[in-house]
Protein backbone atom coordinates (compact mmCIF):
# COMPACT_ATOMS: atom_id res chain seq x y z
CA UNK A 1 0.00 0.00 0.00
CA UNK A 2 2.82 2.36 0.92
CA UNK A 3 4.58 1.64 -2.39
CA UNK A 4 1.37 2.41 -4.29
CA UNK A 5 1.00 5.76 -2.51
CA UNK A 6 4.68 6.54 -3.11
CA UNK A 7 4.41 5.64 -6.79
CA UNK A 8 1.32 7.84 -7.14
CA UNK A 9 3.14 10.73 -5.45
CA UNK A 10 6.15 10.32 -7.73
CA UNK A 11 3.89 10.22 -10.78
CA UNK A 12 2.15 13.39 -9.66
CA UNK A 13 5.51 15.11 -9.14
CA UNK A 14 6.74 14.00 -12.55
CA UNK A 15 3.57 15.31 -14.20
CA UNK A 16 3.93 18.65 -12.46
CA UNK A 17 7.57 18.95 -13.50
CA UNK A 18 6.87 18.01 -17.10
CA UNK A 19 4.06 20.54 -17.50
CA UNK A 20 5.99 23.49 -16.09
CA UNK A 21 8.48 23.92 -18.97
CA UNK A 22 5.67 23.56 -21.51
CA UNK A 23 3.80 26.40 -19.85
CA UNK A 24 6.95 28.53 -19.68
CA UNK A 25 7.71 27.83 -23.34
CA UNK A 26 4.45 29.58 -24.28
CA UNK A 27 6.23 32.88 -23.56
CA UNK A 28 9.02 33.27 -26.09
CA UNK A 29 9.49 36.84 -24.94
CA UNK A 30 7.86 39.71 -23.09
CA UNK A 31 6.52 43.09 -24.16
CA UNK A 32 5.46 46.11 -22.15
CA UNK A 33 1.92 47.29 -22.71
CA UNK A 34 1.51 50.80 -21.29
CA UNK A 35 -1.53 53.03 -20.91
CA UNK A 36 -1.14 56.73 -20.10
CA UNK A 37 -3.35 59.48 -18.70
CA UNK A 38 -5.53 57.60 -16.19
CA UNK A 39 -7.12 56.78 -13.95
CA UNK A 40 -10.75 57.77 -14.45
CA UNK A 41 -14.20 56.49 -13.62
CA UNK A 42 -15.12 56.82 -17.29
CA UNK A 43 -12.42 54.62 -18.85
CA UNK A 44 -10.39 52.67 -16.30
CA UNK A 45 -13.02 50.04 -15.33
CA UNK A 46 -13.74 48.96 -18.92
CA UNK A 47 -10.04 48.90 -19.81
CA UNK A 48 -9.19 46.76 -16.78
CA UNK A 49 -12.03 44.37 -17.58
CA UNK A 50 -10.84 43.98 -21.17
CA UNK A 51 -7.25 43.38 -20.09
CA UNK A 52 -8.26 40.81 -17.47
CA UNK A 53 -10.63 38.98 -19.81
CA UNK A 54 -7.82 38.63 -22.35
CA UNK A 55 -5.13 37.59 -19.87
CA UNK A 56 -3.06 40.76 -20.27
CA UNK A 57 -1.18 42.81 -17.70
CA UNK A 58 0.04 46.34 -18.30
CA UNK A 59 1.74 49.34 -16.77
CA UNK A 60 -0.62 52.23 -16.10
CA UNK A 61 1.14 55.59 -16.16
CA UNK A 62 -1.14 57.66 -13.95
CA UNK A 63 -1.36 61.41 -13.63
CA UNK A 64 -1.19 62.52 -10.02
CA UNK A 65 -4.22 64.79 -10.30
CA UNK A 66 -6.36 61.83 -11.36
CA UNK A 67 -4.87 59.42 -8.85
CA UNK A 68 -5.87 61.92 -6.16
CA UNK A 69 -9.35 62.35 -7.64
CA UNK A 70 -10.05 58.64 -8.28
CA UNK A 71 -8.12 56.64 -5.67
CA UNK A 72 -10.50 53.68 -5.97
CA UNK A 73 -9.46 53.28 -9.60
CA UNK A 74 -5.79 53.19 -8.62
CA UNK A 75 -6.61 50.38 -6.22
CA UNK A 76 -8.61 48.66 -8.97
CA UNK A 77 -5.56 48.78 -11.25
CA UNK A 78 -3.44 47.04 -8.62
CA UNK A 79 -6.18 44.50 -7.85
CA UNK A 80 -6.37 43.66 -11.56
CA UNK A 81 -2.66 42.82 -11.57
CA UNK A 82 -1.44 45.99 -13.25
CA UNK A 83 1.63 48.03 -12.38
CA UNK A 84 1.30 51.75 -11.64
CA UNK A 85 3.80 54.34 -12.86
CA UNK A 86 4.21 58.11 -12.50
CA UNK A 87 3.14 60.33 -15.45
CA UNK A 88 3.51 63.73 -13.71
CA UNK A 89 0.78 65.54 -11.82
CA UNK A 90 -0.81 67.77 -14.50
CA UNK A 91 0.81 66.51 -17.76
CA UNK A 92 2.77 69.69 -18.60
CA UNK A 93 5.69 70.16 -20.98
CA UNK A 94 8.21 69.47 -18.22
CA UNK A 95 11.27 70.52 -20.23
CA UNK A 96 9.86 74.06 -20.26
CA UNK A 97 9.67 74.13 -16.47
CA UNK A 98 12.17 74.94 -13.73
CA UNK A 99 13.75 72.17 -11.69
CA UNK A 100 11.57 73.04 -8.69
CA UNK A 101 8.43 72.82 -10.83
CA UNK A 102 9.58 69.46 -12.20
CA UNK A 103 10.22 68.28 -8.66
CA UNK A 104 6.71 69.26 -7.61
CA UNK A 105 5.12 67.44 -10.57
CA UNK A 106 7.06 64.25 -9.82
CA UNK A 107 6.92 64.26 -6.03
CA UNK A 108 3.21 65.09 -5.73
CA UNK A 109 2.39 62.24 -8.09
CA UNK A 110 4.50 59.82 -6.07
CA UNK A 111 2.55 60.86 -2.98
CA UNK A 112 -0.87 60.76 -4.67
CA UNK A 113 -0.37 57.27 -6.07
CA UNK A 114 0.99 55.93 -2.78
CA UNK A 115 -1.88 57.53 -0.84
CA UNK A 116 -4.39 55.94 -3.23
CA UNK A 117 -2.97 52.46 -2.62
CA UNK A 118 -0.90 52.14 -5.77
CA UNK A 119 2.41 51.72 -3.99
CA UNK A 120 5.41 53.97 -4.57
CA UNK A 121 6.07 54.10 -8.33
CA UNK A 122 9.47 53.03 -9.66
CA UNK A 123 8.79 54.05 -13.25
CA UNK A 124 8.29 57.51 -14.72
CA UNK A 125 7.00 58.44 -18.16
CA UNK A 126 7.56 62.09 -19.06
CA UNK A 127 4.55 63.69 -20.77
CA UNK A 128 4.95 63.80 -24.56
CA UNK A 129 8.16 61.80 -24.13
CA UNK A 130 9.99 65.09 -23.55
CA UNK A 131 13.03 64.90 -21.30
CA UNK A 132 16.34 66.55 -20.49
CA UNK A 133 19.17 66.27 -17.98
CA UNK A 134 17.40 68.38 -15.36
CA UNK A 135 14.32 66.19 -15.44
CA UNK A 136 16.41 63.03 -15.30
CA UNK A 137 18.16 64.37 -12.19
CA UNK A 138 14.74 64.86 -10.57
CA UNK A 139 13.70 61.34 -11.54
CA UNK A 140 16.89 59.96 -10.02
CA UNK A 141 16.19 61.82 -6.79
CA UNK A 142 12.98 59.80 -6.40
CA UNK A 143 14.50 56.53 -7.56
CA UNK A 144 12.52 56.52 -10.80
CA UNK A 145 13.47 54.82 -14.06
CA UNK A 146 12.48 56.88 -17.11
CA UNK A 147 10.37 54.92 -19.59
CA UNK A 148 9.75 56.22 -23.09
CA UNK A 149 8.59 53.69 -25.75
CA UNK A 150 9.77 51.70 -28.74
CA UNK A 151 6.46 51.80 -30.63
CA UNK A 152 3.86 54.57 -30.64
CA UNK A 153 0.39 53.14 -31.30
CA UNK A 154 -0.80 56.60 -32.42
CA UNK A 155 -4.06 55.93 -30.57
CA UNK A 156 -3.95 59.52 -29.33
CA UNK A 157 -3.99 60.58 -32.99
CA UNK A 158 -7.23 58.76 -33.93
CA UNK A 159 -5.49 55.58 -35.07
CA UNK A 160 -7.93 52.89 -36.20
CA UNK A 161 -8.41 49.60 -34.36
CA UNK A 162 -6.48 47.86 -37.16
CA UNK A 163 -3.60 50.32 -36.88
CA UNK A 164 -3.37 49.88 -33.10
CA UNK A 165 -3.32 46.09 -33.47
CA UNK A 166 -0.66 46.35 -36.19
CA UNK A 167 1.46 48.62 -33.99
CA UNK A 168 1.41 45.98 -31.24
CA UNK A 169 2.39 43.37 -33.84
CA UNK A 170 5.65 45.26 -34.41
CA UNK A 171 6.81 44.73 -30.83
CA UNK A 172 9.85 42.59 -30.21
CA UNK A 173 11.07 40.95 -27.01
CA UNK A 174 11.66 43.55 -24.29
CA UNK A 175 10.03 46.38 -26.19
CA UNK A 176 7.39 48.83 -24.97
CA UNK A 177 4.35 50.34 -26.68
CA UNK A 178 2.63 53.64 -25.95
CA UNK A 179 -1.15 53.53 -25.61
CA UNK A 180 -3.70 55.58 -23.70
CA UNK A 181 -6.65 54.59 -21.56
CA UNK A 182 -9.20 56.93 -23.16
CA UNK A 183 -9.43 56.13 -26.92
CA UNK A 184 -12.39 53.88 -27.76
CA UNK A 185 -10.37 52.19 -30.51
CA UNK A 186 -7.72 51.14 -28.01
CA UNK A 187 -10.32 49.41 -25.86
CA UNK A 188 -11.78 47.69 -28.94
CA UNK A 189 -8.30 46.51 -29.98
CA UNK A 190 -7.51 44.66 -26.73
CA UNK A 191 -8.81 41.17 -27.74
CA UNK A 192 -6.94 41.28 -31.04
CA UNK A 193 -3.78 42.55 -29.34
CA UNK A 194 -3.91 39.51 -27.05
CA UNK A 195 -4.39 37.17 -30.04
CA UNK A 196 -1.56 38.80 -32.00
CA UNK A 197 0.90 38.53 -29.14
CA UNK A 198 -0.06 34.90 -28.45
CA UNK A 199 0.41 33.97 -32.11
CA UNK A 200 3.94 35.40 -31.95
CA UNK A 201 4.77 33.66 -28.67
CA UNK A 202 4.95 36.91 -26.74
CA UNK A 203 3.47 37.63 -23.32
CA UNK A 204 2.61 40.91 -21.61
CA UNK A 205 5.31 41.49 -19.01
CA UNK A 206 6.37 44.01 -16.43
CA UNK A 207 8.85 46.80 -17.10
CA UNK A 208 12.04 46.32 -15.14
CA UNK A 209 13.05 49.32 -12.99
CA UNK A 210 16.65 48.15 -13.42
CA UNK A 211 16.79 47.96 -17.23
CA UNK A 212 13.68 49.77 -18.44
CA UNK A 213 12.81 46.77 -20.61
CA UNK A 214 9.86 44.35 -20.51
CA UNK A 215 10.60 41.17 -18.59
CA UNK A 216 8.77 38.24 -17.03
CA UNK A 217 6.53 39.38 -14.13
CA UNK A 218 8.37 39.06 -10.84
Amino acid sequence: MRMTILAAALLAMTSAISTTPAHAAACGGYVGLTFDDGPSNAHTPSLLNALRQNGLRATMFNEGQYAAAYPSQVRAEVSAGMWVGNHSYTHPHLTQQSQSQMDSEVSRTQQAIAAAGGGTPKLFRPPYGETNGTLQAVEAKYGLRQIIWDVDSQDWNNASVDAIVQANARLGNGQIILMHEWPANTLAAIPRIAQTLAQRGLCAGMISPQTGRAVAPG
